[in-house]
């Protein structure tokens, strides 16, 4: 594991509700929340995993996301882009092997399409509903992102019970989380020096979900969220893992950001 890395990226924030984040809390308050991404370099292929929103949208907020702008509101610059920002890195669109996708909402698929030779990585289930989600979730989902020709997909079963390890090696698996989407997915990356970390995506908004003090502000089912949270703690606990939840602002400004990385 000498030469892999995991690297921190945040593509800006947005602008929403404390209850948004924390369900019937904050009494219509504000809330800045950070929109993170990472990368994973690894001997057998470099790895994006979510990649934020995506840069295109900033031309025309509303018509690329819709009234979903109005929840929340983005402040991004073009070159906090997935591409832009590995580009500071020393990489190319063609460096990247995979993007592993936690799930399919906007702030999280903002790398789909934009690396010509990766995998993407998805739950089947997730894949499938984006295409036809609920009235509730719909806004959440910008059909262009993932409405692509000529993507290459890799679609998990997380229902079937067991991680899913990328490389055979324990250095990157995915868990299926599901309650903030129907086919959420998170991911433990063990690392020789850092050791394991949890990034569990929007299985854990904040620290108030982890802590069972609060609900996500959006779900698709309160009693799989609830669970998802048991099994990722369970994790935690047998492996000492550092969790990095999906948009906490004071939980993630103890992070190191690229160009600094765990290793």
């Amino acid at each position: 594991m000498n030469d892999i890395r995991l690297y921190l990226f945040q593509s800006g924030s947005q602008l929403c509700k404390v209850h948004d984040i924390k369900m019937n809390q904050g009494c219509g308050q504000d809330m800045e929340i950070p929109v993170p991404w990472f990368l994973l370099m690894h001997p057998k292929g470099n790895v994006v995993i979510d990649g934020g929103l995506a840069a295109e949208g900033l031309a025309d907020p509303r018509g690329y996301w819709g009234d979903a702008i109005d929840a929340y509101r983005p402040r991004m610059r073009p070159e906090q882009g997935c591409v832009a920002q590995l580009a500071t890195l020393g990489l190319s669109p063609r460096d990247i092997r995979y993007v592993a996708l936690s799930h399919l909402h906007c702030d999280h698929s903002g790398a789909v399409g934009r690396f010509p030779d990766a995998v993407h990585l998805v739950q089947r289930r997730e894949y499938e509903y984006a295409f036809a989600p609920d009235w509730f979730a719909a806004g959440a989902y910008a059909r262009k992102d993932f409405d692509r020709a000529g993507l290459r997909w890799q679609f998990l079963d997380g229902e079937a019970g067991q991680p899913f390890d990328l490389y055979g090696d324990g250095a990157l698996q995915a868990v299926f989380t599901p309650g903030h989407t129907l086919g959420h997915q998170s991911f433990l990356v063990t690392l020789r020096n850092s050791g394991t970390m949890i990034l569990a995506g929007d299985a854990v908004y904040t620290l108030d979900h982890w802590n069972e003090t609060a609900l996500p502000g959006l779900l698709a089912s309160a009693v799989d969220a609830v669970r998802s949270v048991q099994k990722l703690r369970a994790l935690a606990e047998r492996s000492g893992a550092t969790l990095v939840p999906g948009h906490d602002p004071e939980a993630w400004r103890r992070f190191r950001l690229a160009p600094g990385y765990y290793d």
